[in-house]
């Protein structure tokens, strides 16, 4: 019982970020700002350190994340350039929104959420204080996945109600990977896969869509602060997992 209760603890967590955010969703641009930052930080302090202890471990060459990392960044780039048909990128960020692009990246944000999850239950698998060590992970950054999860519709002119769905399946995301742990086990492969791919989209929607559109409204006096709170979000992910190590 003791790793659903975690789970329930993390739902609860999410829940608070994404409410946050819609409750704030007028200060979008701050609110993205500090967003951009929080995912450079996963994927800096998180991710990667975790790919590479992951390929230790297990034996595995973590050139296999770093290729997955490039495929997930530039798969993800192909879909909005193709598909989506992004007008005027380069010139023109108010036109750089797209409904299915925000459900796109808010999906992706639900299956980071789901395996967080699973690493909740294969930690209590292995050992309960190895448990406990993934679950303080797990909730540390999962107010800041709440947030992103609703920045990230909102930003692409999803509707608050909309946005509000994908976070409840955000939040419920976690039970749902540690129920999961009951009857599956994830190949260190796979998972290894998994993270290298997620690193990637991760990179390409902070750096070529969160960024530019906190930014593209920002007059000169303004662009230090924004970038302080990108400094702070990305800060804030790597005192969590110190602190969760």
């Amino acid at each position: 019982m003791r790793p659903l209760l975690l789970a329930v603890a993390a739902t609860a967590a999410t829940l608070l970020g994404g409410v946050a955010a819609l409750r704030f969703r007028t200060h979008l641009h701050l609110i993205l700002s500090v967003t951009a930052g929080v995912l450079l930080g996963v994927v800096s302090f998180d991710l990667l350190p975790e790919i590479f202890s992951l390929a230790r471990e297990h034996g595995l060459d973590p050139a296999t994340g770093m290729i997955a990392l490039v495929c997930g960044f530039l798969l993800f780039h192909a879909f909005e350039t193709l598909l989506l048909v992004h007008h005027s990128h380069e010139t023109n960020y108010a036109v750089h929104r797209h409904p299915q692009v925000g459900i796109l990246s808010a999906l992706a944000l639900v299956g980071h959420s789901f395996l967080d999850g699973v690493g909740i239950g294969v930690g209590f698998q292995v050992s309960p204080s190895v448990g406990l060590v993934v679950a303080v992970a797990v909730l540390a950054h999962d107010v800041s996945d709440g947030a992103n999860t609703v920045s990230l519709m909102l930003m692409h002119h999803n509707n608050p109600f909309r946005s509000a769905a994908m976070l409840l399946l955000d939040a419920v995301a976690p039970i749902l990977g540690v129920a999961s742990t009951l009857w599956i086990a994830v190949p260190p492969r796979a998972l290894l896969l998994y993270l290298g791919f997620f690193a990637g989209f991760l990179l390409y929607i902070a750096a070529a869509d969160i960024l530019p559109e906190a930014h593209s409204q920002a007059r000169s006096r303004t662009v230090i602060g924004l970038i302080g709170l990108t400094c702070l979000g990305a800060a804030f992910v790597l005192v969590a997992v110190r602190l969760a190590e």
